[in-house]
């Protein structure tokens, strides 16, 4: 059966094995997933993630998640814009995650990014979610 909103699936994985204190967890590979997984990792809420082949064209991305003093260093990781409702955002609109404290990711014509990036580059998109 194919899953409706694969990103949302990848953020309840990475959300779930935080809260049962894991170190690694697994979903299927994507060039989103990889691409938002790569703007966690320069933002320094994952330690970092890897591409592994399971067999020819089927392919997994391991992701090692980061704690601090035992306490996981992702509080929160929200899906904003879903396949039922996509949420866009020009770059003057884009509110400000906890003042600050947090990442909005952003898909834009110049690729994924963090809202910082997406500010400095001064381009709006698809708000796919937000982390704090």
């Amino acid at each position: 059966m194919s899953m409706s909103d694969p990103l949302g699936d990848m953020l309840t994985r990475i959300r779930n094995a935080q809260r049962a204190r894991q170190t690694v967890c697994v979903a299927p590979a994507s060039h989103l997933r990889a691409n938002v997984l790569d703007v966690l990792k320069r933002e320094g809420f994952i330690r970092g993630f890897s591409k592994e082949e399971l067999r020819p064209g089927v392919a997994q991305l391991r992701i090692e998640l980061k704690y601090s003093e035992g306490e996981p260093v992702i509080k929160e990781i929200t899906r904003i814009s879903r396949p039922g409702r996509r949420v866009y955002s020009k770059i003057r609109e884009l509110p400000r995650v906890y003042a600050g404290l947090g990442i909005s990711i952003l898909s834009t014509p110049r690729g994924v990014m963090s809202d910082v990036e997406a500010r400095a580059a001064n381009v709006g998109g698809e708000v796919l979610c937000r982390v704090f």
